[in-house]
């Protein structure tokens, strides 16, 4: 599971999502990658089971990267608890995704299997997505 060492601060505000990604919004390493459209958390078992998928599905020689990195965490209350007492215990890690914002990229196998792959892996998150090429953007 993917998670930072070290953080500054062990708990974080929930924040808002305003806006749409500037940075991370086009692909820089693969031939193919997942876009998404729309803004929300992603967990870091949400980006672990879409790795796996696309792993499971692309077999060998196929070259994979994760563009997101779960940095923020999330705290939680434990279950019957009364309301005070402070902040919860962290209890997942999540990464914040704008629309726009390319998740992961992939090359090295057949165009169908690598398109597959992708789409799989999109089944697994939490926001709408789509495919997107370098032949799409014009590069």
């Amino acid at each position: 599971m993917l998670q930072p060492r070290k953080v500054k601060h062990r708990k974080q505000q929930k924040g808002r999502i305003k806006g749409i990604a500037h940075r991370g919004n086009t692909l820089a390493f693969g031939k193919y990658g997942l876009q998404a459209l729309e803004a929300g958390w992603i967990t870091a078992r949400q980006i672990e089971a879409g790795r796996i998928a696309m792993v499971r599905k692309a077999k060998r020689g196929a070259r994979i990267w994760i563009r997101i990195f779960p940095d923020k965490p999330i705290t939680k209350k434990p279950a019957e608890t009364r309301m005070g007492k402070g902040k919860g215990n962290v209890e997942y890690w999540v990464a914040v995704v704008k629309p726009g914002k390319i998740i992961y990229e992939i090359d090295g196998v057949a165009d169908d299997v690598m398109i597959e792959a992708l789409r799989r892996a999109g089944h697994k998150m939490p926001v709408k997505c789509k495919i997107v090429s370098l032949e799409e953007e014009g590069i």
